[in-house]
């Protein structure tokens, strides 16, 4: 498995802009930190990135459930089917615990990425390079803001990993500033406009 392939995975099951943009964004989150914390495992941190919400374009009432069939039709790995589908545990169906520091990445990074990215978009510099943890504190006390945004899963993935928000909210931070910056920037490209 490639990173290229599941690309293709991830589009043959979803076409709207900003699951694809999402998925480029996560998988580039998880790669920035697999090179912190498992490194020459970028790729496959990425590509458990780029294929967590493989399912949700098209089976959005069985995301993580639909995705493990779909993920098995199209030769994905074991290991990167559970991984991928870890993030929807205690919320979707998903029988799989994040185990994993991956997988609580993962977990915690997911909709925290949205929530930071809305914010960035909100921003006169529509970037990371100058967001501060005590903006996104400020976002996420506010229920409104990226109401998509489930706090609760986010304050339960900085408790999976030992760290306090505050932690999870400057590494993620990090991560969305000095990850493949390319990737990142082309992921936003379409919610600039």
């Amino acid at each position: 498995m490639t990173l290229n392939k599941a690309q293709e995975i991830l589009k043959k099951y979803n076409s709207e802009p900003f699951h694809l943009q999402h998925a480029a964004v996560v998988s580039g989150v998880m790669q920035y930190f697999a090179a912190e914390y498992d490194p020459g495992q970028e790729e496959h941190w990425a590509i458990v990135g780029m294929l967590h919400d493989v399912d949700f374009g098209k089976y959005p009432e069985e995301h993580c459930v639909k995705g493990e069939e779909i993920l098995r039709d199209e030769g994905v790995d074991e290991d990167i089917i559970r991984s991928a589908l870890s993030h929807g545990w205690g919320m979707t169906g998903s029988k799989h615990e994040p185990q994993l520091f991956m997988e609580k990445i993962l977990f915690a990074c997911d909709e925290l990425t949205g929530l930071i990215g809305a914010a960035i978009l909100m921003r006169p510099s529509k970037s990371a390079m100058d967001l501060e943890v005590s903006s996104i504190k400020k976002k996420f006390k506010d229920k409104k803001f990226a109401a998509g945004c489930s706090r609760d899963v986010v304050k339960q993935g900085a408790d999976m990993l030992g760290w306090t928000l505050d932690e999870l909210f400057e590494r993620t931070i990090i991560a969305m500033r000095y990850m493949d910056l390319r990737v990142f920037n082309d992921a936003l490209m379409g919610l600039k406009k």
